[in-house]
């Protein structure tokens, strides 16, 4: 698909994802860290799919390891495991490790 086909097209992905936004305004290629991460944390597998569909792996798999600066920890071991890359090599992960948090 070329890229005058992919701002035309948009990803099949339920507005529940995104009720915090205005699902019929949202820009799909500006806003791909947001969409990415939102559905990596909260989206099914086939809507995880369907993120890789309309974006391709490629750029999928360098925002999380070099964009996404906030992951949670159950969605960072769930990156690991799909795309078998280590922990450390997630931006969102590194960050974590620099900024330990505070104990109550």
């Amino acid at each position: 698909m070329g890229r005058d086909a992919q701002i035309r097209d948009k990803p099949q992905l339920p507005k529940r994802l995104f009720w915090d936004f205005k699902y019929e305004q949202i820009d799909w290629v500006a806003g791909y860290l947001t969409v990415i991460a939102r559905v990596i944390e909260r989206g099914s597998k086939e809507e995880w799919e369907e993120v890789i569909r309309f974006y391709g792996r490629d750029q999928v798999f360098h925002a999380l390891k070099y964009e996404i600066k906030f992951l949670a920890d159950y969605a960072i071991e769930e990156v690991c495991a799909y795309f078998s890359i280590p922990k450390e090599n997630l931006l969102c992960y590194t960050r974590k490790q620099s900024r330990p948090g505070h104990w109550i």
